[in-house]
């Protein structure tokens, strides 16, 4: 974790800054004084100094001090404050951010993308010490030394689009300068990186990967490759050492896309790198490692879960992208159809019993449990989870992490959670039979419980539990309902190109083919990179378990029997969910063949 901690110097002032809430003007901001009414009085906003005072970080003779000074300096009175020793930069921002109503920018655990950096001009930056963070829909956020500054949001404002809204947050003088010295006087972009290193601009003794700081070309270059990947849309980044040269990938929409390749001689120094920043042992190379990093980055926070691999080329590395911002979705966006979503908002509305959500890795499973928790979070209830590992972390749930070989498994950690007094318990997948029976006991005792399971069809967890050691007469009696999905690539809809659908095609979607509907394909443009296909979207299908279903589990009936009562009973197949997507224009035809099995039509 990179993200900053509050120091001991400035705890105090974050505390009693969180718990004050008069708004805070420097001293040289306050419009004159010119209240008779005792409550206006009381209205007026706190000068900065006297903020201070009332928080103990200065003494009454160093304020005058600093203001006697301020008088001849013509100086912000924070900055002579911090100049004179008298309270410490970090402890000064903590103060201004909060009394401003804007959030302090941490410099070290972010990573800025150089494109939208240069689009205030240095001088505009140098001038009036701001520098832009990020600039996502439209919308700027501007670190600035003084986020009262109007004249310099209004000279940012030139360089924006038209419509732009600026959204200032605070920064210290010295950490902007900073900022202002990485990115406009050395190279951020991956290509100049290369460049710079194999021309020999920089030292070449610096690219071992051990030394912090912008100066050394590695740090650049594996931040440049983050932010890259980021805007790219990736979720996984691969680092494939091969016999003579380093092959770069990115998992785009669940495919895997080569991005570039490298020489060989860049990796053990990047291997360095990414490992100092993820907190592994630079020194071990046989093993396998874990690790993770935490970064803002473009505006937002990300997570890079991290991991090691030896091969005979040396050591490969993946890491996973977990960007919050985008996978923690409200489960009413998560795409599903009226139908579904109507059905699974049923299921969570019963007072206990387990819910499955089931598919392969990478399909989407923990995404659509985390917006389930989301929807039923509430203060009045209690959520535990047991995860491995824990990759969002949320908001009035208490996570905790499997540490298999430390007795934090699954089986104990169910058994742990039960006498922590919860309503919820969500568990990351079951693997074997202790931890199947703890999830059906959890649920037999008035809890809810959210798992996952690998099985190919939301039916199939039946026998699967089956087989893992749950008795029939306790399955029937504890599962609430089974859902399934995939991901499949969604049709750009700036190029998709519409066409009339085949008698093969036909066939396959289940309708007249002497009156073809219009379906549409990939064609490729800008947008999408001239892929046909932006972003992914998931196919469900969600079963139902009511008394029916129960009195067939408790009696072993087929899957035939069970498949028909489904049916009849308003159970909608991933197929044919699959099929109402491709007929409305959201997918393709051969996209959702390659993710759903469909082998009984063709």
């Amino acid at each position: 974790m990179l993200t900053n901690k509050t120091t001991p110097e400035n705890s105090d002032a974050a505390s009693a800054a969180t718990e004050a809430k008069t708004p805070l003007v420097a001293d040289d901001k306050m419009p004159a004084a010119d209240t008779q009414e005792s409550a206006a009085e009381a209205a007026k906003p706190m000068r900065l100094g006297e903020r201070l005072l009332s928080l103990g970080l200065i003494s009454s003779d160093q304020l005058q001090v600093a203001l006697t000074e301020q008088k001849s300096a013509k100086k912000l009175l924070g900055a002579i404050m911090v100049e004179m020793g008298f309270i410490t930069e970090s402890a000064l921002g903590e103060v201004l951010a909060e009394s401003s109503g804007t959030r302090k920018f941490d410099p070290k655990s972010s990573m800025l993308d150089s494109a939208v950096v240069r689009m205030v001009p240095k001088e505009v930056a140098l001038r009036y010490k701001v520098i832009p963070v990020s600039f996502e829909d439209n919308n700027l956020q501007l670190a600035m030394a003084d986020v009262y500054n109007v004249l310099a949001i209004d000279q940012v404002r030139r360089h924006m689009p038209r419509g732009s809204k600026i959204v200032p947050i605070y920064c210290t003088d010295s950490e902007i300068l900073e900022l202002i010295d990485q990115y406009y006087d050395y190279e951020i972009s991956v290509d100049g990186i290369l460049r710079e290193i194999e021309t020999g601009i920089r030292d070449n003794a610096k690219l071992d990967g051990k030394q912090e700081g912008y100066v050394n070309p590695t740090v650049r270059l594996v931040n440049a490759l983050l932010v890259d990947a980021i805007k790219s849309g990736a979720s996984d980044i691969h680092f494939e050492p091969e016999g003579s040269f380093l092959r770069l990938r990115y998992r785009i929409d669940g495919q895997m896309v080569q991005v570039r390749t490298f020489h060989r001689d860049y990796w053990s120094a990047m291997v360095v790198r990414i490992k100092i920043m993820s907190g592994m042992n630079i020194a071990e190379s046989r093993n396998p490692q874990d690790g993770r990093i935490t970064y803002n980055v473009l505006g937002r926070e990300v997570d890079f879960r991290v991991a090691t691999q030896p091969t005979i080329h040396g050591e490969n590395i993946v890491m996973r992208l977990l960007d919050k911002a985008k996978s923690l979705v409200k489960l009413e966006d998560l795409g599903f159809t009226e139908h579904n979503i109507t059905l699974l908002k049923k299921l969570i509305k019963r007072p206990e019993g387990i819910i499955i959500v089931t598919g392969p890795t990478g399909s989407g499973k923990t995404t659509t449990l985390y917006s389930v928790l989301g929807y039923i979070n509430a203060i009045d209830t209690n959520i535990m989870t047991l995860e491995d590992p824990v990759e969002y972390q949320l908001p009035l749930i208490r996570q905790s992490a499997v540490r298999e070989g430390t007795g934090l498994d699954f089986s104990n950690g169910i058994r742990s959670m039960m006498r922590q007094d919860p309503d919820i318990i969500f568990i990351g997948e079951v693997r074997d039979e202790d931890t199947a029976l703890m999830a059906v006991r959890a649920s037999l005792t008035g809890h809810q419980v959210y798992t996952t399971l690998h099985t190919n069809d939301a039916l199939g967890a039946i026998p699967r539990l089956g087989d893992i050691g749950v008795p029939a007469h306790l399955l029937a009696g504890s599962l609430i309902g089974c859902l399934a999905q995939r991901l499949t690539r969604k049709l750009c809809t700036h190029c998709k190109q519409a066409h009339t659908a085949t008698p093969e095609e036909c066939k396959i979607l289940g309708v007249n083919s002497s009156k073809p509907p219009t379906i549409y394909k990939p064609a490729g443009c800008e947008k999408c990179k001239q892929k046909g296909y932006k972003g992914r979207m998931a196919i469900i299908e969600v079963l139902r378990i009511d008394r029916g279903m129960d009195e067939l589990i408790a009696t072993r009936s087929t899957r035939k029997q069970m498949m028909d009562y489904a049916l009849a009973n308003g159970f909608v197949p991933m197929q044919q969910d699959g099929i109402d997507r491709v007929l409305a224009g959201e997918i393709d035809l051969e996209e959702l063949i390659s993710v759903v099995d469909l082998t009984d039509r063709l």
